[in-house]
């Protein structure tokens, strides 16, 4: 494993040129190799803020996907495909060859489908509590499958807050939040705001967070991607779910069922997390870095 220790890192905000406009990146700058980093569902750039604390010398970005926070201006079409198209366009801004990709959620399928497409792009992976799927029977309701993944969040993005202190108490009344709050989560819940008082909204346009939730539950192409020869990596999976239930997204069971190559995909479950603090529990953040960092070594 790499040598992973904590430092603490300013963030920086560029705009990407992409199709239809700017895509809003976050960078913790480092002088070592880089790695983007992709978000979840409903996330934004600064779900990672916690992760980057323990990367150290990692030249971290973070894109907000197309269709939120600081990204939601950006035009349809969404979907996997797009954001796969707007990641080659940061790594092309960058003037880089090639990154490694670090995906959670939604994220992890997006950048399983990335290098899938393009191997020698994004040779390496690290999968976060998503990337493998399981396809639903045909003819179910995208947005009732959906709602039922993600828990409430699908209806929080229907709702109005009368400020800011309404909408962080929602966060901090969260199951999978309760005994985590601090500045890393209040950043990353702050990110995602739009609007003024007293009609302060979640910043995700609702068709973006359709059409990406189609991929992981139905897109023969998006549920292939993991199991493609040149998909090479690691998955960290959470050991409860996104309401912090005891079944979580992935068990060994499910893994088993899925039968991953371990030549290709190396599998570990971070224990005491949910869906969400798989991104902001030290533990959860220290297995983060040393997986980014033995990923790396195979580049």
């Amino acid at each position: 494993m790499g040598e992973v220790r904590v430092t603490t890192r300013t963030a920086q905000e560029l705009a990407v040129p992409v199709r239809g406009g700017d895509l809003a990146v976050t960078r913790w700058p480092g002088e070592g190799p880089a790695v983007i980093a992709l978000h979840g569902i409903t996330g934004n750039s600064l779900s990672f803020g916690a992760v980057a604390e323990h990367l150290g010398d990692i030249d971290l970005y973070a894109p907000d996907l197309r269709g939120r926070a600081h990204s939601a201006a950006l035009p349809a079409p969404y979907g996997i495909p797009a954001h796969v198209e707007d990641v080659l366009a940061v790594l092309d801004h960058l003037d880089l060859r090639q990154a490694l990709l670090l995906g959670h959620s939604l994220g992890a399928f997006t950048t399983a489908v990335a290098a899938a497409r393009h191997p020698d792009r994004f040779p390496r992976v690290v999968l976060v509590d998503g990337g493998l799927g399981f396809p639903i029977p045909g003819g179910a309701d995208t947005d009732e499958v959906i709602e039922s993944v993600i828990g409430p969040a699908m209806r929080r993005l229907r709702t109005t807050f009368p400020d800011r202190g309404a909408y962080r108490a929602l966060f901090r009344e969260h199951p999978a939040f309760t005994a985590h709050w601090g500045p890393h989560i209040q950043a990353y819940v702050d990110r995602d705001l739009t609007g003024e008082p007293p009609e302060i909204r979640s910043s995700c346009v609702l068709d973006a967070i359709r059409a990406d939730g189609a991929g992981p539950i139905g897109d023969p192409e998006t549920l292939a991607a993991i199991h493609q020869p040149q998909v090479r990596g690691t998955m960290l999976w959470a050991q409860r779910g996104v309401m912090n239930e005891p079944q979580g997204l992935y068990d060994e069971e499910r893994l088993a069922t899925a039968d991953l190559s371990p030549d290709r995909i190396t599998t570990r479950r971070v224990d005491d997390t949910n869906h969400y603090t798989i991104l902001f529990a030290t533990n959860a953040t220290v297995a983060i870095a040393e997986a980014v960092h033995a990923e790396l070594k195979q580049m």
